[in-house]
């Protein structure tokens, strides 16, 4: 599957989960919101901080949305490749693997800029 039809996918779950339980996911969203425009640290680099997370994690659907985020952001393939290095560093083989699916995201989502 493309990194574009999971974020589709991604989406479209997430739209429905909100449905179910929106006074959870309203909450949930005010909490990033407030994460992401607070603090000392600016947008870019929080965003880094998730893509590393979502590496770590071995989640596809968050490696889409911050890597997407990150193209938005401007991004190089080098910061991103540089993220991914730490990521593998600190998780050893499960977290390279998962760092390549992420490099590929970015290639594709950059690409389409």
């Amino acid at each position: 599957m493309a990194w574009q039809d999971k974020l589709k996918t991604t989406r479209d779950g997430l739209r429905n989960l909100n449905r179910a339980i929106p006074d959870t996911t309203r909450a949930f969203g005010a909490l990033g919101k407030a994460v992401k425009e607070g603090g000392t640290l600016d947008f870019k680099t929080k965003e880094f901080i998730a893509l590393g997370i979502s590496v770590a994690d071995r989640c596809e659907p968050c490696i889409a949305l911050h890597t997407e985020a990150l193209v938005r952001t401007g991004a190089t393939r080098e910061e991103v490749a540089d993220v991914l290095a730490m990521c593998i560093q600190m998780g050893g083989g499960p977290a390279m693997m998962y760092a390549a699916r992420a490099l590929e995201c970015y290639d594709e989502l950059s690409a389409e800029e």
